[in-house]
């Protein structure tokens, strides 16, 4: 039986890992993303796919289409909705903690 020792995984795994901006930006070593873009960019996807929901909703109540992809584009709206709301309430529970810390 052969042990091998941390050194023989040098190597495999990149240092610092790449991350990747909700608009498409790659930067390495994990460098810091715009957080008020990144803000903006999630609240305009779920801004898109509300409008989306909507215009099929009027398609549908016009005579213009199935139920099927109405109910898709809502439930779609109504799941990034609610994503976004469990972020909101995660930055503003943590902005709480920040608050309350004692120096």
């Amino acid at each position: 039986m052969q042990i091998q020792g941390p050194s023989s995984f040098i190597g495999t795994q990149p240092l610092f890992p790449t991350v990747t901006s909700p608009g498409g930006e790659t930067k390495p070593g994990g460098a810091a993303v715009d957080f008020g873009k990144a803000v903006r960019e999630a609240v305009n996807s779920v801004e898109h796919q509300q409008g989306k929901a909507a215009v099929s909703i009027q398609d549908l109540l016009s005579g213009n289409g199935d139920i099927l992809p109405v109910v898709t584009e809502v439930a779609k709206a109504d799941m990034s909705f609610k994503l976004l709301m469990a972020v909101r309430n995660k930055v503003i529970e943590a902005y709480k903690q920040t608050i309350n810390m004692q120096i």
